[in-house]
């Protein structure tokens, strides 16, 4: 950081060039922690979406038994649960695992995952079953099987589709990450409550950081509209 803006920011008690430094690595906690768990769900929510549309209830009724748990529950609840449950898990601290979800960023990372790959997963279901019929006729007149209609035809139609809604679940994820500071993360939330509590002022320290939510925000909408407008190019009349 240049010499003349930190001099400039050391001016105030508030946003200092140390404040501002918690706050970008909160920021930098924030993205990794929405960024992986958006990942690892969608990962695995695009086999459990298929698995849901097979018509055998022994099949799709754990997807949906699941999906339905993390769908109907709040996710500030299933991260109490995960984080301090795990811990209450005969044996656990004697083994590798006590290592990894000792560090709070792991259990809410899985409670993230999880929630987000039951909402992806009815996201992509319902895109899936909405594809047309003519669309799958036509792939079985050419010859393709159950697979490579899933992989040539279904999923990228399903995909176009998707991608709107898929965007909501984003932008909410990033919002709900909010609650990671309650297990003592120091995320975007928790880096404002550390400068509130040190200088005792709520409105600076969590007006400052909805702004950087709303940047974020605004950054995956401009992502999300770009990547709509090149999937649905095809549907665009041609100019001219």
């Amino acid at each position: 950081m240049p010499d003349f803006i930190a001099e400039w920011l050391n001016q105030n008690e508030i946003f200092t060039a140390m404040t501002l430094m918690e706050y970008w690595d909160g920021m930098v906690t924030t993205v990794h922690l929405v960024f992986l768990s958006l990942v690892i769900g969608l990962l695995v929510a695009v086999p459990l979406a298929i698995l849901r549309t097979v018509r055998n209830p022994f099949v799709s009724g754990p997807v949906w038994l699941y999906t339905y748990l993390f769908r109907g529950t709040p996710l500030l609840i299933q991260l109490y649960i995960i984080y301090y449950g795990i811990a209450q898990i005969p044996g656990i601290q004697e083994t590798f695992w006590w290592e990894i979800f000792r560090e709070p960023f792991y259990p809410a990372l899985l409670a993230f995952t999880l929630n987000t790959a039951a909402y992806t997963t009815e996201i992509i279901r319902g895109a899936i079953v909405s594809t047309p019929n003519g669309e799958i006729e036509a792939a079985k007149a050419y010859g393709m099987n159950w697979f490579m209609r899933m992989r040539r035809i279904v999923l990228p139609s399903a995909a176009r589709r998707a991608v709107q809604a898929y965007s909501n679940e984003v932008i909410f994820m990033l919002h709900a990450s909010a609650i990671a500071s309650v297990v003592t993360i120091v995320d975007l939330t928790g880096a404002a409550r550390n400068i509130y509590s040190r200088f005792y002022a709520p409105f600076d320290a969590f007006i400052f950081v909805a702004l950087c939510y709303m940047a974020l925000t605004f950054i995956l909408v401009f992502a999300f509209r770009k990547l709509e407008n090149h999937l649905l190019k095809h549907q665009r009349p041609v100019s001219g």
